[in-house]
């Protein structure tokens, strides 16, 4: 049995040899630039996701609202994630379509070097992020990466996306505070009628959970948030 499984370990290397060999040399060298240049989108497919798209606004109200109603783990964060990335990728669309239809489909193709696909699939992201960063924060960047570009859209990733993530979660938080506004006058007006009846023992979270949801869904909440989230971009 050992004899018979170094033969055949023997067997795979040479096999898995004469593969590479085969794979590296003259016209399949594209293929094996393709296939690392998917394996590496895929690996920085979670970062791009999480800082070049609308899923850090997303989340992050999302967060803020479950924290507002006073609910723990309803919706779960599995839930509230996967919503995130569905309305993200719904956002996103056209910026998806147009970074693969000039970038990644090109370079696939092999119409296009690497450099060029990947500036090109790059700038429509780009745009994005410009579009929607505050004048502020993009300024706050330039400044300490010691650039004078001619325009904004000569500035470089470096500068656009950390102006951008700061953005986002400044109106993520701006928003987040708005919608924690009528929960929190719910809370403190139960707390004051309980006080007043001396019902300290009682938690006012008891009475004023169902209160906050009932408005919530009176209100078509979910509905409410998320046309408004979707509507403060720009594309």
């Amino acid at each position: 049995m050992k004899k018979l499984f170094l033969l055949l370990l023997v067997a795979g290397l040479n096999s898995e040899t004469q593969l590479v060999s085969i794979n590296v040399g003259g016209a399949q060298l594209s293929g094996v630039m393709k296939l690392m240049f998917v394996m590496t989108l895929l690996s920085f497919g979670p970062a791009i996701v999480m800082t070049m798209t609308s899923f850090t606004r997303l989340i992050i109200i999302f967060s803020l609202l479950r924290t507002a109603l006073g609910l723990q783990g309803a919706p779960p964060n599995l839930v509230l994630t996967g919503l995130a990335l569905f309305l993200t990728f719904s956002l996103m669309s056209p910026v998806l379509e147009k970074s693969y239809t000039e970038g990644i489909k090109p370079f696939l193709e092999g119409s296009a070097s690497d450099s060029e696909s990947l500036k090109k699939a790059v700038l429509p992201f780009k745009q994005f992020m410009l579009q929607n960063t505050r004048e502020k924060d993009l300024d706050l960047f330039v400044n300490l990466s010691k650039t004078n570009p001619g325009s904004k859209e000569e500035l470089p990733l470096s500068v656009v996306l950390p102006a951008f993530v700061i953005s986002e979660m400044t109106m993520a938080f701006s928003i987040g505070f708005l919608i924690a506004i009528p929960f929190l006058i719910v809370d403190l007006v139960i707390a004051s009628v309980l006080a007043s009846m001396s019902m300290i023992t009682l938690p006012p979270i008891v009475i004023s959970l169902p209160i906050k949801l009932m408005l919530f869904v009176m209100v078509d909440g979910w509905n409410l948030v998320i046309s408004n989230i979707l509507e403060s971009y720009s594309l």
